[in-house]
């Protein structure tokens, strides 16, 4: 009877059961089964020398599971950042370092981990003083850059001594610049409109939280035109003096370079 009742069961139901039971007796086969961590490492730095960097993440991982409380999982930990970081996962890469730097605080490469959470948030498709593209850092995401300055300036605090350092130093300049050139941007942009308070407030941000950077000069310059926009003498002869005091050669001192404001704020 049971031998009939499974006859009555259309051939193509049989077949999908016996797909069903293949998939369920197979399981995906580990190739590291048996491997030393050692054997492991140095597999995952071969894939990622070879630019397959979601093969090296995957190792990577097992070793830190294979390996944990170890120095190879710490490393291979901080290699897993960075395979994540050229694919792209920015998200992932400052997760994985941050989880390093708190398990691992004593660690001597926690200097790097810093460096490389500051290289995760900074825009490297630009270069570090890119002056040849039209697009820069300031007009970008401004909070990952305020994440990537932080990065580095911890790791100058905390290793003033360390190899990453003078670069730390040199990408903290560049965004701190970028970062006053946001505000100039934006100032110059409220000014075009004639939004002048707007304009005040957005230059006066840049000066205040930023000083000494290139960008205070046409900051200046638009607090100038701005007040005398407004009527408000008092205020634009205090803030040209501050000009003159600072940028003595300015060009927004040359007489029209004032008077005729739209030639250097104007976008188009």
């Amino acid at each position: 009877m049971q031998s009939n009742r499974l006859s009555m069961v259309p051939a193509s139901v049989v077949l999908a059961m016996g797909f069903v039971l293949a998939g369920c007796s197979s399981t995906p086969k580990d190739m590291t089964v048996g491997w030393s961590p050692e054997k492991i490492y140095s597999q995952a730095k071969e894939e990622a020398d070879n630019g397959a960097w979601d093969k090296a993440i995957g190792l990577f991982e097992k070793l830190e599971g294979r390996a944990a409380g170890t120095a190879l999982a710490q490393q291979a930990q901080i290699d897993k950042a960075f395979a994540q970081y050229k694919t792209g996962d920015k998200v992932q890469a400052a997760a994985t370092l941050d989880r390093f730097i708190r398990l691992h605080p004593t660690s001597p490469a926690v200097d790097y981990a810093l460096y490389l959470k500051g290289l995760v948030n900074f825009n490297d498709n630009l270069g570090l003083f890119s002056a040849i593209i039209n697009q820069d850092l300031s007009e970008r995401d401004q909070k990952a850059a305020k994440d990537s300055y932080e990065s580095f300036r911890e790791l100058t605090l905390r290793f003033p001594e360390s190899k990453y350092s003078p670069e730390a130093r040199q990408r903290m300049t560049y965004i701190v610049n970028s970062l006053a050139s946001y505000e100039v941007h934006v100032a110059r942009y409220y000014a075009s409109r004639g939004a002048h308070v707007a304009a005040i407030n957005r230059a006066q941000q840049a000066i205040a939280d930023y000083p000494g950077v290139p960008a205070s000069e046409e900051a200046l310059a638009i607090l100038i035109s701005s007040y005398d926009a407004m009527g408000m003498s008092p205020l634009r002869d205090d803030a040209k003096r501050v000009l003159e005091k600072n940028f003595p050669t300015s060009a927004y001192l040359q007489g029209s370079g004032l008077s005729k404001s739209k030639s250097w704020w104007r976008l188009w």
